[in-house]
C-alpha cells in the first residue's frame, strides 16, 4: 500500500486567532495499522513513543475500535482498519497547490435514510427515552456519493479543497492511505492533550446544539440567540458536557475538572453550533491509550449514557460508521521537546473515498424534546456544506446595460460582495469593476443583459447579450409542489447553481414564470425574479424569512414605498387582486396567474 500524502490544517484550540497548525507530509518512515481490537492500544503506545522520539504521527481511529477500550460498547463489524497512523520524521510546509481546481470535485449524493425510516427510528428512540433507558441518542446515517463523469487525477484533493472552502477553519485533515482517502473538515475538537514531563493538560470541546443561519444579519443574530436560549438545545448540550466531565475525570487529577465555557455559539457557514469546554489536569503516567480509553468515542456522537446509547445505535443503524464519529488527528513532540501533544477532531463533516465510492455521515442528537420534522431539517442544514463543495458554482449577478449605463450597478456589487463574504470567495471590488467597465466600453449603445460571474478563486468574468424589450404583461403559473430548498443558501444568494429553480421552469407556451412556495405553504418568489401581489388594495411581497433571493428590484421597490412585506400563503391566492413580476433587469411587469 503506497502512501501518497497527508495534510493537517488545525486551529489552535486555545486561541482561534493564533497561527494554525498547517502542514503537509511526504513519504512516512513507517505505517502503523491495527486490524484487531487487541492491536489498538499497542498501536497507540507506539504512536506515543514515536512522538516522544521527535516524530510526527498523523492518523485515525475508527468508531468500531470502541470495544478495544470497553467491551460493553456495542458496534458493527468494521469496514476497514480499526486504527491507522503514518509516522513522519518532519512536518513540511503547506503546499502552494493545496487548492486544486474545483471543477474536478463534482459529486452526486444520495440518501440512505429516507423520511419514513427516519421517523420510525425517532419513534423507537423516543420510546426508549420515555422508558428511562437513556437520555439522548446521536442517530446518524450515511450519504453515498459518486463522481459525476470520470474523475480526473487529483479528484479527492480537489474535493478536499472545495470542502475547506465550504467549511473553513476547524480541524481539517486530508489523509491518502492508498486504499482509501479521508477528507475531514470537522469543526469539532475531540481533545487536545499536552503531556509534559511532570503534568498534563486536556481540553475537550463537545459540539451539541444546532440552528440554521438566518437570511439577513438581523435574522442570523436572532437564530444564534434562539439557539443559546433554547431549553431543548441547552439540555442536549449539558447532557454531553456532564458525560465528558465524567469521562475526563477517569484520567484527571482530583478536583481539576472544570467547565470554563458553557453554551458558546459558533458561526459556521451553513449552521450555528453550540459548544462547551471541559478541561482538566491529567494524572502523571497517563498515556495516549489511557486518554482514548477514557473518552472514545466522543459522547457528542453517541449520547448518554454512552453504553446504552451505543447499544441503541447498533440496533438502529444498519451499517458501521467507519471513520465518521471516530477520531482523526496528529500526535507530535511537545514544546521544547518536553512530552507530546495530541490533537484530535471528531470526524463529522467528513468524506471517505474508497474504490471510487464516497461516503459522508450526517446525524443529530435526539432527546425527549426532539421534534421529527425539526431534526430532519437539521440533517438537511448540516449537509449543505457537502452540497456546496460537491457541485462547483460561481457567484452570479445579472445587470441591465442600457445606452452605455449599467443600471443599479452599486446595488448589484454590494449584493455580490455579501455573497462572496458568505461563501468565503476572495473579493476585489476594483477588479470586478474593471471587468464590468470592459463590457460597458464594448457595448456603448443598445440594451444588453450583462452576466457577471465570480469564481471560487475570486476571478471575475462578464458577458453581454442583446436584450429584447420587456413585455408589458405576462402570465405566471403557481408551482404544483413546494420548493424544498427555499431556506437554503442557494436561494438566499444568487449563483450558477440553479437546478432547484430549473425544475420549475414553465413548459406550457405563453407562461412567463412560476410562482414558488415553501414547505410551510408560503409564497416566496419566481424562478427568475421576485413577485408582488395586490391584496386589499396594497402591493405586498414576501419577506426574506419565507426563503427567497433579496432582489435588487425588490429592495428598491420597498425603499420607494411601492411595496411592503407580508407573508402570503398559497391558500390566500384567491384574495390576490393583481400580480406583478419584478427584477432589476426587466423592472416591474404586470402579471396574471394562470
Amino acid at each position: 500500500m503506497s502512501i501518497i500524502s497527508s495534510r493537517i490544517d488545525f486551529t489552535d484550540p486555545y486561541d482561534s486567532a493564533a497561527p494554525r497548525l498547517r502542514h503537509a507530509f511526504g513519504a512516512p518512515r513507517a505505517v502503523l495499522v491495527a486490524h484487531a481490537l487487541a492491536e489498538v492500544r499497542p498501536l497507540l503506545d507506539a504512536v506515543q513513543a514515536a512522538a516522544r522520539e521527535g516524530r510526527w504521527c498523523v492518523g485515525y481511529v475508527r468508531y468500531e475500535a470502541a470495544p478495544a477500550f470497553d467491551a460493553a460498547l456495542a458496534v458493527h463489524a468494521p469496514d476497514g482498519p480499526l486504527a491507522w497512523f503514518a509516522v513522519y520524521d518532519q512536518a513540511l510546509p503547506w503546499p502552494d497547490d493545496a487548492h486544486a481546481p474545483a471543477s474536478a470535485a463534482k459529486v452526486q449524493w444520495n440518501e440512505t435514510c429516507l423520511r419514513p425510516a427516519f421517523g420510525a427510528a425517532m419513534d423507537q428512540i423516543q420510546r426508549a427515552i420515555a422508558a428511562g433507558e437513556l437520555y439522548q441518542v446521536n442517530f446518524t446515517a450515511p450519504l453515498l456519493g459518486q463522481w459525476v463523469g470520470q474523475p480526473p487525477d487529483g479528484a479527492a484533493e480537489a474535493l478536499f479543497a472545495a470542502l475547506q472552502r465550504a467549511q473553513p477553519g476547524g480541524y481539517a485533515a486530508f489523509i491518502d492511505a492508498g486504499s482509501e482517502q479521508l477528507l475531514s473538515v470537522s469543526p469539532e475538537l475531540f481533545f487536545d492533550w499536552r503531556d509534559g514531563s511532570e503534568d498534563g493538560q486536556i481540553l475537550a470541546r463537545p459540539m451539541k446544539g444546532t440552528a440554521a443561519r438566518g437570511a439577513t444579519p438581523e435574522m442570523d443574530a436572532a437564530q444564534a440567540q434562539a439557539l443559546r436560549a433554547s431549553p431543548k438545545e441547552r439540555a442536549e448540550n449539558v447532557m454531553i458536557v456532564d458525560l465528558l466531565r465524567n469521562d475526563i475525570s477517569r484520567i484527571a487529577e482530583p478536583f481539576s475538572v472544570q467547565v470554563p465555557a458553557l453554551f458558546h455559539t459558533e458561526a459556521l457557514p451553513t449552521v450555528w453550533q453550540m459548544t462547551s469546554d471541559v478541561q482538566a489536569r491529567t494524572r502523571p503516567g497517563t498515556t495516549l491509550a489511557d486518554v482514548f480509553a477514557a473518552l472514545f468515542p466522543c459522547g457528542s456522537v453517541t449520547g448518554a449514557p454512552k453504553v446504552r446509547a451505543m447499544q441503541t445505535i447498533r440496533r438502529l443503524e444498519p451499517q458501521p460508521r467507519g471513520l465518521y464519529c471516530g477520531a482523526i488527528g496528529v500526535v507530535r513532540p511537545g514544546a521544547q521537546g518536553q512530552g507530546i501533544r495530541a490533537t484530535f477532531n471528531v470526524p463529522i463533516r467528513t468524506v471517505t473515498v474508497q474504490a471510487g465510492r464516497l461516503r459522508c455521515g450526517i446525524g443529530s442528537g435526539i432527546t425527549s424534546g426532539a421534534v421529527p420534522d425539526a431534526e430532519w431539517q437539521e440533517w438537511r442544514n448540516k449537509r449543505q456544506f457537502l452540497e456546496r463543495a460537491s457541485q462547483p458554482f460561481d457567484l452570479l449577478e445579472t445587470l441591465a446595460l442600457q445606452e452605455g449605463q449599467l443600471r443599479h450597478a452599486a446595488e448589484h456589487l454590494q449584493r455580490l460582495a455579501s455573497a462572496a463574504a458568505h461563501f468565503g470567495t476572495p473579493w476585489d471590488v476594483a477588479r470586478v469593476q474593471h471587468c464590468l467597465n470592459e463590457r460597458v466600453q464594448a457595448h456603448p449603445q443598445g440594451w444588453w443583459r450583462v452576466r457577471l460571474l465570480l469564481d471560487a478563486q475570486g476571478h471575475a468574468s462578464a458577458q453581454a447579450f442583446a436584450m429584447e424589450p420587456s413585455p408589458t404583461r405576462v402570465r405566471l403559473q403557481l408551482a404544483d409542489r413546494p420548493l424544498m430548498e427555499a431556506h437554503g443558501e442557494f436561494v438566499r444568494f444568487k449563483t450558477t447553481r440553479r437546478s432547484h429553480y430549473d425544475a420549475f421552469i414553465p413548459v406550457e407556451p405563453g407562461v412567463f414564470d412560476t410562482v414558488l412556495w415553501n414547505e410551510e405553504g408560503e409564497i416566496t418568489e419566481c424562478t427568475r425574479g421576485n413577485v408582488a401581489m395586490r391584496i386589499n388594495g396594497r402591493w405586498v411581497t414576501p419577506p426574506l424569512a419565507c426563503g427567497l433571493l433579496p432582489g435588487v428590484g425588490r429592495a428598491l421597490a420597498l425603499q420607494g414605498g411601492r411595496l411592503t412585506e407580508r407573508v402570503v400563503r398559497v391558500d390566500e391566492v384567491a384574495r390576490v387582486q393583481d400580480w406583478a413580476f419584478l427584477n432589476s433587469l426587466r423592472g416591474w411587469i404586470e402579471a396574471g396567474l394562470t
